[in-house]
């Protein structure tokens, strides 16, 4: 299933990793071991997020996901299912 994983990170805690320079091989390591299909980094509300989409084939696997992101960075996170428009398309039909 194809899932949204948003994580706002620690200002403090991020300003820590980026002056000690861990910030870059940290994101690095992350978006190696989930291969997103896309990420994005924005200052959403004033705060570092990452905004990652990638599959999760077992809810299993959320603990390993979310886990670096809430012990390193100090993060918020969400996670949500998500669908592009050939899923929406697809569900939609099966509304009839």
């Amino acid at each position: 299933m194809r899932v949204m994983l948003k994580a706002t990170l620690d200002t403090e805690k991020s300003n820590e990793l980026i002056r000690s320079g861990k910030m870059p091989e940290m994101i690095r390591e992350i978006l190696d071991h989930l291969k997103p299909e896309a990420a994005y980094f924005a200052p959403l509300g004033g705060r570092r997020t990452c905004l990652l989409f990638f599959d999760m084939k077992d809810s299993s696997e959320l603990p390993p996901v979310g886990e670096p992101f809430l012990t390193e960075f100090n993060a918020e996170i969400e996670v949500c299912p998500i669908m592009n428009g050939d899923d929406l398309q697809k569900g939609l039909s099966q509304l009839r």
